[in-house]
């Protein structure tokens, strides 16, 4: 190798950088206070080198972590120095859409900044017009939350209190904010902690040397897999279900070219930005493309800034996925990210074996009263494949989250859950079926504010190689049928149903 380590080393190291990261996470989790956090795993961790890279990340959400280089190199421009700790969600400064709060510290070895230690979490209520902070109804990112551009919350190692204290001045649930804050602030100190480990074990030239070729192999291995595919152009359409302001359906369109070792995803044709909140940051987008590439990739390729160097994304400027201030985006960064994914996988369906479409939402159910807010995604089902048959009632593409225990959530919020189970039958059927949705009833014990961000709701999941598409989703309000986006208020004893979509199936059914 060009820089005379050895594969051993380089394998060794690359797994002791994941690793750090996989602690990032870990620490978040235990540390955090809200359900969203410790029971339902939103949130990510990653690092990243002294030049904005990221060289390894936690195995969390995909929709976090491809956006992520982003938010690093916001805060690179502003001069961050050694004992710094920065927050930040504006979707429009390296953010994706405004629950999902960022913190990025540097990572300095004897006073010289070596890398970036990032994490990003969803943070249940940002403050804005409806509790939980995803309205279906905003029309522009002020009615979303209270927007961080890149600023100090910790300065030298000491708290900045004026800049929590007026986050906490803007969300409705303060105590809990502040300690999963903390709880992030303390995963990055950790990550600093064991790369000096590291650096004390190992050397900091060969832990630096590590970083450069732990990239330039991930590269290396993706030119590989670009180039084992069939030059060509490919193409494919989808559409997303309202807006929020509109049921009209919504346009993705891509065209996908293979030139040798590179690729270029094109998304000319894709409708202009909309009215409601579906509209995607450029982050988002980048994000999801690189999500797609990531599947063609075999599961020993590590998951780092090399891998996005073949790719060229092109997008309209001012288009749904390339949203400019001050556009609503809140749904972007879920339900759009999905259907971005999935046409790119569309695409490269035509000349890879990929499974067939899994329920492509995240099935945004938000339901907050006086002092208190809920959010969940809800999981659905997975596309078959080759290899068989797709699991029920998992979290798929964008999204990798888990499923909030009823036992915590009638804990934590006045709410009983009247029904949880799998959707029998709803996977599309063929040679390999696809796994189920769910059904989760909930009931309200007080009265409360609704939010649902959903899809699939008309365009069901498509079958691959012949298999049948999954059924539709629903949702429900006292059996009432409710519109894959919606906010409303609800009065004590009402109960909302949500019926999640099941996946495709894939091959011709015998």
């Amino acid at each position: 190798m060009a820089s005379g380590m050895d594969p051993v080393t380089l394998s060794v190291l690359t797994s002791a950088l994941s690793g750090i990261a996989e602690e990032m996470g870990a620490l978040l989790i235990r540390g955090s206070y809200s359900s969203n956090i410790k029971e339902r795993r939103d949130c990510s961790a990653a690092i990243f080198d002294a030049r904005g890279r990221m060289v390894a990340q936690a195995e969390h959400i995909p929709v976090h972590l491809g956006a992520m280089p982003e938010a690093v190199a916001a805060v690179m421009v502003l001069g961050a120095a050694p004992g710094d700790v920065y927050v930040l969600n504006d979707p429009y400064s390296g953010g994706t859409h405004l629950p999902d709060i960022t913190l990025v510290s540097p990572m300095a070895h004897e006073g010289k900044i070596l890398g970036y230690a990032v994490t990003r979490a969803h943070h249940s209520d940002v403050g804005g017009m409806s509790p939980g902070s995803m309205p279906a109804a905003s029309r522009e990112i002020f009615q979303e939350g209270l927007i961080i551009p890149p600023v100090r919350i910790v300065r030298g190692g000491e708290y900045q209190d004026e800049v929590l204290d007026l986050i906490l001045a803007n969300v409705r649930t303060p105590a809990l904010r502040r300690a999963d804050l903390r709880a992030q602030i303390a995963a990055n100190a950790l990550a600093e902690r064991r790369l000096n480990e590291l650096i004390e074990r190992r050397g900091e030239e060969v832990v630096l040397s590590a970083f450069e070729e732990v990239l330039a192999y991930t590269e290396r291995r993706t030119r590989e897999a670009i180039r084992a595919l069939p030059d060509g152009v490919y193409t494919a359409t989808d559409y997303l279900e309202g807006d929020g302001v509109t049921e009209e359906d919504i346009p993705i369109r891509v065209t996908v070219e293979v030139r040798n070792d590179k690729m270029k995803i094109d998304f000319s044709g894709t409708a202009a930005a909309v009215a409601g909140n579906v509209n995607c940051p450029l982050a988002v987008t980048r994000s999801a493309c690189y999500f797609a590439l990531r599947l063609l990739l075999p599961g020993d390729v590590p998951a780092n800034a090399g891998t996005y160097a073949p790719l060229e994304i092109s997008v309209p400027e001012g288009s749904l996925l390339d949203a400019r201030s001050p556009s609503a985006v809140v749904a972007g960064n879920v339900e759009t990210s999905n259907r971005i994914a999935d046409t790119v996988i569309s695409a490269l369906s035509q000349v890879a074996e990929l499974p067939a479409q899994g329920q492509g939402t995240m099935n945004n159910l938000i339901i907050g009263g006086r002092g208190w807010t809920y959010y969940e995604t809800i999981g659905g089902g997975q596309g078959a494949s080759a290899k068989g048959p797709g699991p029920s009632g998992v979290h798929v593409s964008m999204s990798n989250t888990l499923n909030t225990p009823i036992e915590a959530l009638e804990l934590e919020y006045p709410m009983r859950v009247t029904r949880y189970e799998i959707r029998r039958g709803t996977g599309g059927e063929g040679l390999y079926r696809g796994g189920d949705g769910l059904v989760r009833s909930v009931k309200v014990l007080e009265a409360a504010t609704l939010s649902l961000l959903t899809d699939r709701r008309r365009h069901p999941p498509q079958g691959r190689r012949g298999g049948r598409p999954g059924a539709t989703g629903r949702n429900l309000l006292n059996g009432e049928e409710l519109p894959p986006k919606k906010s409303l208020e609800l009065a004590p004893g009402d109960e909302v149903t949500v019926m999640t979509p099941g996946g495709g199936g894939y091959g011709e059914p015998q």
